[in-house]
């Protein structure tokens, strides 16, 4: 370890200390981590939580609030001035106004705190004032946490992984043929090494659009500022058998490593270490639909995901925790408006297989884990049709892509969550019994009366798992 990983450790400690005495004497601070992978709905889920916390009338699932404990709740400024702010009011009114639309997704991390005046309960109620508790919220890419596991990397042992990971992906055919014919012991040439990384990103690019979850590393998709960059300009290649000095390998290899001191040990460090509760939301219907592939890739994202709050697996990591860990983790399968009701207990069991092999390898040091289908923005309303003498359950909602209203019956998921993870993690190429279908709906229009925030499903649930017993 050098000696500025020690400085750092020191100054984590001293930090962990003063906010653990801020907090204990004064005001107590909730910090909220929000993720997930591409087009889980990390903004809707934000914006439509801080809404209904702020208008508590469809959330009777949070105990607090049914209680009626929670006096008020209101926006204050952030406490970083370095992080940018959630655009709450922008995205509330892309989502609720009178031209209802999905706002933009996450690019890059973002943060909102929201104050609570809280009444006491139990015996002491009648003695004790009202307290202030913050709940800062914190949104980052999912992509971005995945990157966790490069840290206990090296480029040989990434690439090998990152190879043999593209593979059986047929949007990696023209990567994996440029990285064939590459002979990565020559000279190193900056257009070369370019021409490499453009098409390992167009590669990832697809990879997620075909429904794939881990697709790493995460600023090859959000690259921000540092698009161009020598960080992110290197790709995996076979190890040759020679590495001579000033070969596009030992650049890669250097550039690997500038990726994980510059890019992902910064983010732990400033962002990720500080979080308290943690939600992590998944698509796991659009997974379904894009095939037992795709299902089995989210299977292991999930393991690398949950092993992001496994600390002690590392020394470096180790450090930026002294003081602090994540107390709850809650994995939400979104979407759950498209499906009847009837099928939202099939959905959630398989989110829980989803992350049971994951939970039992891992030590969370006490974590609370949960698992949960919700739905943050309500689109549809439920109906039974008769569709060739056979009654159908099935939702009803505006399509994305026009002004057409139309109901939609997805295909009914197994029972047993067996059925899919199997197949899946044999390597199916197509689901055998059964077609699961996915359509995209639009935001409903909807008429809010006061003390209302947007309609949902079991967002109060999960919101009560969060941060219900600190209210």
């Amino acid at each position: 370890m050098g000696l500025g990983d020690i400085a750092d450790g020191i100054y984590r400690q001293i930090e962990a200390v003063g906010d653990g005495v801020n907090e204990a004497l004064f005001e107590p601070v909730i910090r909220l981590g929000v993720t997930g992978l591409s087009r889980s709905g990390k903004t809707v889920f934000i914006t439509s939580l801080v809404a209904n916390l702020m208008n508590r009338e469809r959330m009777v699932g949070l105990v607090p609030a049914a209680e009626g404990r929670i006096l008020t709740a209101f926006l204050q400024p952030q406490p970083h001035d370095d992080v940018p702010r959630f655009d709450y009011e922008t995205h509330l009114s892309a989502m609720t106004g009178p031209d209802p639309h999905w706002p933009d997704s996450t690019r890059a991390i973002s943060e909102l705190r929201l104050s609570f005046r809280i009444k006491p309960g139990g015996l002491l109620a009648g003695v004790r004032s009202p307290r202030t508790v913050h709940l800062d919220i914190v949104d980052y890419p999912g992509e971005w946490l995945l990157d966790l596991a490069l840290l206990d990397q090296d480029y040989a042992t990434w690439s090998a992984d990152a190879l043999a990971r593209a593979a059986p992906r047929g949007s990696a055919s023209d990567f994996l043929a440029m990285a064939r014919e590459t002979e990565a012991k020559d000279r190193f040439e900056e257009p070369e090494a370019k021409t490499l990384a453009d098409s390992f990103a167009r590669y990832l690019r697809d990879a997620r659009e075909a429904g794939f979850s881990d697709c790493t590393p995460g600023r090859f998709l959000l690259p921000g500022e540092m698009e161009g960059s020598p960080a992110l300009t290197f790709a995996p290649l076979p190890k040759p058998d020679r590495t001579p000095r000033g070969s596009l390998y030992r650049e890669f290899e250097r550039r690997f490593e500038a990726y994980k001191s510059k890019v992902v040990k910064p983010f732990f460090r400033d962002h990720f270490a500080r979080i308290d509760r943690q939600v992590v939301l998944v698509d796991v219907l659009g997974a379904i639909h894009a095939g037992p592939a795709a299902l089995e890739d989210l299977r292991r994202a999930m393991a690398e995901i949950l092993s992001a709050f496994r600390p002690g697996r590392n020394a470096w990591l180790t450090q930026l925790f002294v003081g602090r860990r994540v107390e709850k983790i809650l994995f939400c399968a979104t979407k759950a408006d498209h499906l009847h009701h009837l099928q939202h207990a099939r959905l959630t069991a398989i989110m829980a297989a989803l992350m049971r092999d994951a939970r039992d390898r891992a030590d969370f040091a006490g974590a609370q884990t949960g698992a949960m289908s919700i739905a943050a923005l309500r689109t549809t309303t439920e109906e039974t049709i008769d569709h060739q003498g056979e009654k159908l359950d099935c939702v009803r909602g505006t399509l994305l892509d026009g002004d057409k209203r139309a109901a939609f019956y997805p295909g009914e998921l197994p029972e047993d969550p067996a059925q899919l993870l199997k197949p899946a993690r044999d390597g199916a190429v197509d689901w055998l019994d059964a077609d699961y279908g996915i359509m995209r709906f639009r935001p409903a229009e909807i008429t809010l009366r006061p003390g209302e925030g947007p309609p949902h499903i079991r967002l109060d649930r999960a919101a009560d798992f969060l941060i219900g017993d600190r209210l």
